[in-house]
């Protein structure tokens, strides 16, 4: 009698069962396609054929799957106000993928932002964040006259009055603007942003902080540098994509914070009243992948066919 199909196949179709075709690791197809199905010997147990990550899984195996994240740092404070504050830099960020395997649990850390200060101080630099083992740097406290100028980080502190800016750390952010040692108002230099430079300060005004990231266009800026101060009354730099702090004019505005959970830098301060600098964002990191909820931490939520995890302070990721 002819076979049928089905058991030229390898099947074998019973009353109440149907058997795989059988073999060893070592007798699996050598040109696998999608959909293929068969019993392993070797393992004991059926296994089908992932064209997407090429591999043989188990039945009961749960499949690898790629992640987007983004991470960014802790945004540095603007240069203290005695004299010419220069524009906190913004934490540094890393956009990347990565291959998360099933229950497995991953460290997420988020920096905090570069605390406010005053008087004579450098601002104080962002701290670093982390996950899947990529470590985006803090960002670059902003310069100040009586204490030289700005710092480097994941994007630079302004620099203030002549002085020079801090360098960005390669691939996560950009360095700060210089700041101008010309009256009237010795403009001090914005701190650098994810994708832009700092500007540099004028004799009149301040340098407005470096551009953040738009994150796969979805509306939100990260990183955007803090602005420099100006004295006595000039026209004060503003922070980057309208979340990095603005800087003080030395004479009625205090400077301002970088926007919480962005990592952006603080505004300069400048002398007279107000001499606090405004202190730098704290950083976020964000994963999504595609289709519904596979793992849990941080805050989740969906759109557009992805699933967010959102981790504004430091926590766990499992796959």
């Amino acid at each position: 009698m002819a076979l049928t199909k089905i058991e030229s196949a390898g099947l074998s179709l019973g009353s109440n069962n149907l058997m795989l075709p059988v073999g060893n690791t070592a007798q699996r197809p050598s040109s696998p396609t999608p959909g293929m199905i068969r019993f392993n010997s070797t393992t004991g147990a059926p296994e089908w054929y992932d064209s997407l990550t090429s591999a043989w899984y188990r039945f009961d195996q749960k499949v690898n799957y790629t992640v987007d994240f983004l991470i960014v740092a802790g945004g540095a404070s603007g240069g203290g106000g005695t004299y010419h504050g220069g524009g906190g830099g913004a934490g540094g960020y890393i956009d990347s993928t990565y291959t998360a395997v099933p229950d497995t649990s991953y460290t997420i850390t988020v920096g905090a932002g570069g605390s406010a200060v005053s008087t004579t101080s450098l601002g104080a630099n962002g701290a670093n964040s982390s996950a899947f083992g990529s470590t985006a740097v803090g960002g670059g406290g902003g310069g100040n006259y009586s204490s030289g100028s700005g710092l480097n980080g994941g994007s630079g502190g302004g620099g203030p009055y002549n002085y020079s800016a801090g360098s960005g750390t390669s691939g996560q952010g950009f360095a700060g603007g210089t700041g101008n040692g010309s009256s009237p108002n010795y403009g001090s230099g914005g701190g650098g942003g994810a994708t832009s430079v700092g500007a540099n300060g004028t004799s009149t005004t301040g340098g407005n902080g470096g551009t953040g990231i738009n994150w796969k266009s979805l509306g939100s800026y990260y990183a955007g540098g803090g602005g420099g101060a100006t004295y006595n009354g000039g026209t004060p730099g503003t922070g980057g994509s309208g979340v990095g702090g603005t800087g003080s004019n030395g004479g009625n505005t205090q400077a301002g914070s970088g926007t919480v959970n962005t990592g952006s830098g603080g505004g300069g301060a400048e002398r007279a009243t107000y001499t606090t600098s405004g202190a730098g964002g704290s950083g976020i990191v964000i994963i999504r992948y595609v289709g519904g909820q596979k793992a849990t931490g941080g805050t989740i939520t969906s759109a557009g066919g992805y699933t967010y995890h959102t981790f504004t302070s430091s926590g766990t990721f499992t796959a």
